[in-house]
């Protein structure tokens, strides 16, 4: 059995919410192994607090840095030159890097020109450059909302809630999905469609290789963004679309 890869979370808690902290690691051990988790910040600020019990659960190792000039972000630096470090000591595989700051888009660039893997994640505001520059991009409040909406609508239900009202709060969840700078459905419908007859096989595209080429394509494609839980089910909502099951596999080709 092959050995999991390795990878480094690498933390700005100055511009990431402590919320999305489970969240945040689950998600990259879906990447390997994690050996290094380090989080960046000015831990001597009274807003650091919040990350503190956050960091013990997790076995996150606090980097401290202070602000030394007034509107500089020196975390910024020390992540990037801490990413520098382990990049050439080839301890790791790959990175995960959490911040919605643009000012990581070259730190990522070069991670992966370097011959790494690059997870971003950050929120729905993260610029388009920052997205682009990584192999895969988590929106954490996209899928924070997917994964406790619901749970949070079971505490604290409304009076007068009918199966209608939730599917259309369902509905409207998936609208709020593709805000910001979340690729949109349109626009993934019409690289699907490339993508299958660029493959032009009478049976259809193999969805694994389909699902392969939208995340290449667009680094945020993750389809629990738009409420699906897995890719057949993203794809069965499109008309455009024909999924057959051939044995255990499923192609896709259009109507």
């Amino acid at each position: 059995m092959a050995a999991d890869k390795r990878f480094a979370v690498l933390i700005d808690i100055e511009n990431i919410s402590q919320k999305y902290i489970e969240l945040i690691m689950d998600e990259a051990s879906n990447y390997g192994d994690i050996t290094i988790k380090r989080a960046y910040g000015d831990w001597t600020k009274a807003e650091s607090a919040s990350w503190r019990e956050k960091l013990l659960d997790n076995s996150i190792i606090p980097m401290q840095q202070f602000n030394n000039t007034f509107g500089k972000n020196s975390s910024d630096s020390a992540l990037i030159i801490d990413a520098m470090k382990i990049l050439y000591s080839n301890n790791v595989d790959g990175f995960c890097l959490v911040s919605s700051d643009s000012d990581f888009t070259r730190l990522a660039a070069t991670l992966k020109e370097e011959g790494k893997m690059v997870v971003g994640m950050g929120e729905s505001k993260t610029p388009n450059a920052l997205i682009k520059a990584c192999d895969s991009f988590k929106m954490l409040d996209v899928l924070y909302k997917e994964e406790n909406g619901e749970k949070e609508e079971k505490k604290t239900p409304k009076s007068g809630k009918t199966a209608k009202s939730t599917k259309t709060a369902s509905t409207t969840k998936k609208a709020a999905s593709q805000t910001n700078n979340l690729t949109k459905l349109s626009t993934i419908e019409k690289a699907i469609k490339q993508i299958i007859m660029a493959d032009n096989n009478e049976e259809g595209m193999n969805m694994g290789a389909l699902g392969n080429s939208l995340q290449r394509r667009y680094p945020d494609f993750d389809t629990r963004n738009y409420g699906a839980s897995k890719l057949s089910k993203f794809l069965a909502q499109f008309d455009s679309l024909v999924l057959t099951q051939i044995d255990s596999t499923i192609f896709v080709s259009l109507k």
